[in-house]
């Protein structure tokens, strides 16, 4: 039996947790007709590490609330969860331990399953996918040939960036602005392969122009994914080289054409083995080499000098036809754009450099409207402006200009009007074995062929020989890859590449729709009802790679009649890091962990004793900073942990962990267990939903004990509500219990039974949502169901209905008034809510504030704002 007097969390938490999944309270209802009452309710899902952190905790105890609120307004909710399973990490932990990685993640899966129930969470495990099974990937294989089959994924050579480490492809989006691997932290090298991609770049537009509709998205999201677009409007204009090669570049400034004094190709540009005289060949090939060693990211960075060699070739400008030489560089790229650009450094900062540095032409073609033509000299002038030096084009402005010598070089022939964006398609292929197979045969015939849909899934082998160097094992084995061709059966081989994980993360949502639908990946009336997800919670880190491609799967699969939606996500949050306290040597660079540390009030190193910087980072192994949740569940509880994830600091900011404000959310909650525990003595029961019937709270009754409590309950049911819409607000709903249970236990003993019941009653259906646990044993307490007594599903806390406002118990018989003197406020003092302008000021004078200030003098101007202040001026 539990102490009643007692908080007990890790008794009452396992409980409730083993009745819960009993009563399949967290199941997904079956919808059917009308979905207006779905709600989907989704964290981004976790890779299975085997260990949770805080940062997860807080991700999916956010989600938790949401989900947990939702049901209790009445709507019918699927909060789900899977594992995002596939991925380099998995196959290098398996090569270290000699394993299989299918062996290894599915008991990483079960640990942090196990982990996750521990937290409370209202999850519906009977839809839980792991995209490295058969019955996952299946689906993950039939959708690609689905885009396949739109004409959207192909395969070509492309220079890539290779992770010397991890012996594999990585989309430039996985190669951080220092040129390393995201995940192995290698220098990345350039590489030509052979490679699938997904036509990402065809839904450019639509990406771009659906953005202002996701109303519900951060901002900064928003903007992060509209500058990784990065549409712009410009040409692509021909310069014709002197042995008749021609060289296209694309530019935004069209205007500036007169002022172009050199053309730069990419070092990898096919047309600079072609125009390279023999006295450039030895400097253009040295150079070429260095290049190849340097990452996108180096090449590009702003901060970082721009180097050049000449080829020996020149061009003719298409506008003033001057001769103008050509070079390489290394911050033009080869994929993007025409691989080839237009030097104009009198109105370019970068091209301006690289002049000065290679002293190149500096010509001034556009200057400021009314400025001299000498203004500015020595600088690049980069804004809008007046033509000279254009010829026929002299004194338009530039965005006259940009149409005219569009239109006149679309009429000769020499350039015309481009789009040009900043994306590139996806590059899906891997050359390792953890990840799903691409589901396509080569055949020296047939050519590419799809692999049937009946022979989905191609599944990966299992206990196969891994060293994770040298490409792909799949390639090694003979067994696997030789095939007859589908078509004409002649001997063929698989593809041995396996696809980027994002592939499997890009339309998880989607299946937990349909988890159990062995027939399709998801039934088009199952996906319509439940999706777009209605709020859907995670990093800002996947900005950019998981939240696009997600839009980009969504916006192909409704073309292809599998959903009727043209965005995944209704509404984002993406929550802040929780950061711990770190100590680090300066000189050293070394992190100490803070159980190192002998004095936090003067830290010191424990090896040498140098002073330790302290800062807040966010948690981490390599740090030394984090805390282990079971560690704070053991001692605390879930309800507790949960409690200061949410109260600590809003959502979307970071959060610092501190383990006294955590020891101050246990004792917040003990308080919690004491009131309800002493009304329960006192003899105070709830009968179903604890809601007093009207003819019980009759308000000429109350008492100034029962108004007050009243008017707190109803205050609290407002803010709550409001704080769990719009923009999330969980640390102030939070503040708000505290300040319930406050009003509680000053007035509910001297309130009658019907407001005592409405007031505990609120309490814990407010609190339900945030400790799920200590709500549903208090709840039980209070409606007479003893230690350890099975409940009825309907008769949980979790199914009641949320409270609704009673206007009338906002009502004030008195507000504070403020009383100021020469605009500064004095004081303040209890007036009638319905006193009027004189009463307001008659009750300011004879106030001891007014005497104690005026000193007896009678002020010179009374200003009275009716409802809030009356200032005095003497």
């Amino acid at each position: 039996m539990t102490d009643p007097s007692r908080y007990r969390p890790e008794t009452i938490e396992q409980r409730w947790q083993r009745q819960w999944e009993q009563l399949g309270l967290h199941a997904t209802p079956d919808l059917s007709g009308d979905s207006s009452d779905a709600y989907y309710a989704l964290s981004m899902f976790p890779y299975p590490s085997g260990s949770l952190h805080m940062g997860h905790v807080r991700n999916y105890v956010i989600t938790d609330v949401i989900a947990r609120a939702a049901r209790l307004r009445g709507r019918q909710v699927l909060h789900p969860m899977g594992w995002d399973a596939f991925g380099l990490p998995a196959e290098n932990a398996a090569i270290e331990r000699g394993v299989d990685p299918g062996d290894w993640t599915d008991r990483n899966i079960a640990q942090m399953r196990e982990q996750l129930k521990r937290l409370g969470l209202s999850i519906d495990w009977d839809r839980e996918v792991a995209t490295c099974h058969a019955d996952y990937y299946r689906w993950t294989q039939w959708l690609f040939l689905q885009f396949l089959d739109a004409g959207l994924a192909y395969r070509k050579e492309a220079t890539v960036n290779w992770d010397p480490i991890d012996q594999t492809v990585l989309a430039n989006e996985q190669v951080d602005a220092e040129g390393r691997s995201w995940r192995s932290g290698a220098q990345v090298e350039k590489r030509r392969l052979r490679q699938w991609f997904l036509k990402i770049t065809a839904y450019a537009d639509a990406l771009l122009d659906d953005l202002p509709s996701l109303e519900g998205w951060p901002e900064r999201v928003r903007t992060m994914q509209a500058n990784w677009i990065g549409r712009s409007l410009g040409a692509e204009l021909t310069f014709t080289a002197e042995s008749g090669e021609t060289i296209t570049v694309f530019t935004t400034r069209p205007d500036t054409i007169y002022g172009a004094t050199y053309v730069v190709l990419a070092p990898e540009h096919p047309l600079v083995a072609e125009l390279t005289t023999d006295d450039c060949r030895l400097s253009v090939a040295a150079f070429c080499d260095l290049v190849g060693r340097q990452s996108e990211q180096e090449r590009t960075a702003e901060d970082r000098p721009k180097r050049g060699v000449p080829i020996g070739a020149w061009v003719h400008n298409p506008a003033s036809g001057e001769r103008i030489p050509v070079w390489i560089a290394d911050y033009v790229l080869a994929d993007y754009g025409t691989g080839a650009v237009m030097g104009v450094p009198a109105h370019d900062h970068r091209d301006f450099s690289f002049a000065r540095q290679y002293e190149l032409p500096v010509l001034r073609v556009v200057i400021p409207e009314g400025s001299d033509p000498h203004a500015y000299e020595g600088q690049a002038w980069t804004e809008a402006g007046v033509l000279i030096g254009s010829g026929p084009f002299d004194g338009l402005t530039t965005a006259e200009a940009k149409t005219s010598i569009v239109a006149s070089a679309e009429a000769q022939g020499w350039g015309q009007g481009r789009v040009q964006y900043r994306l590139r398609d996806w590059l899906i292929s891997r050359q390792r074995y953890w990840g799903c197979p691409i589901p396509v045969i080569h055949c020296d015939s047939c050519g590419v062929v799809p692999v049937p849909d009946d022979q989905l899934p191609v599944e990966l082998p299992r206990n196969i020989p891994l060293s994770g160097k040298g490409g792909t094992p799949l390639a090694k084995l003979a067994s696997w890859v030789n095939v007859a061709c589908p078509c004409c059966g002649a001997p063929a081989q698989r593809e041995t590449d396996t696809m980027d994980t994002f592939m499997c993360s890009s339309w998880y949502y989607l299946r937990y729709s349909d988890p159990h639908n062995d027939q399709r990946p998801f039934g088009r009336e199952a996906v319509d009802r439940w999706l777009p997800v209605d709020q859907y919670v995670g990093g800002i880190e996947h900005a950019i790679l998981h939240l696009l491609y997600s839009r980009f799967f969504t916006k192909v699969l409704r073309d292809r009649g599998l959903l009727g939606f043209s965005e995944p996500f209704a509404r984002l949050l993406t929550q802040g890091m929780v950061q711990g306290i770190t100590y680090r040597n300066a000189h050293t660079g070394q992190y100490v962990a803070p159980a190192q540390v002998a004095d936090p009030s003067d830290p010191r190193d424990p090896i040498n004793g140098e002073v330790l910087e302290v800062f807040y980072e966010k948690m981490s192994k390599s740090k030394h900073n984090g805390v282990d949740p079971a560690v704070v569940i053991d001692r605390y509880g879930a309800d507790t942990a949960r409690m200061f994830i949410l109260f600590k600091a809003p959502p979307e900011k970071d959060l610092e962990w501190d383990d006294a404000d955590v020891e101050g959310q246990y004792r917040f909650l003990q308080r919690l267990w004491r009131l309800v525990d002493g009304a329960h003595g006192r003899g105070l029961r709830l009968t179903g939903s604890g809601a007093p019937s009207t003819q019980e709270l009759d308000p000429t009754s109350f008492s100034d004990a029962e108004r007050q409590l009243r008017r707190a309950v109803h205050t609290a049911i407002a803010a709550i509500s409001e704080d769990l819409e719009g923009e999330l607000q969980l640390n102030t709903a939070v503040s708000e219990l505290m300040k319930l249970s406050n009003a509680l236990a000053a007035h509910l003993e001297g309130s009658g039974p019907a407001v005592g019941r409405e007031a505990l009653a609120t309490l814990l259906i407010l609190l339900a949502p945030f400790a799920p646990h200590l709500a549903e044993e208090l709840w039980q307490k209070l409606n007479g169901h003893g230690d350890g007594a099975s409940v009825e599903a309907a008769a949980s806390v979790h199914r009641q209905r949320w409270p609704a406002v009673d206007p009338t118990a906002l009502v004030r018989d008195t507000i504070p008034l403020v009383i100021q003197v020469k605009g500064k406020m004095r004081g303040s003092l209890e007036v009638p809510a319905d006193a009027d302008a004189a009463t307001l000021e008659r009750l300011a004078l004879e106030s001891e504030v007014a005497q104690r200030w005026l000193e007896g003098q009678p002020p010179r101007r009374v200003i009275v704002v009716p409802g809030k202040l009356v200032n005095l001026v003497p």
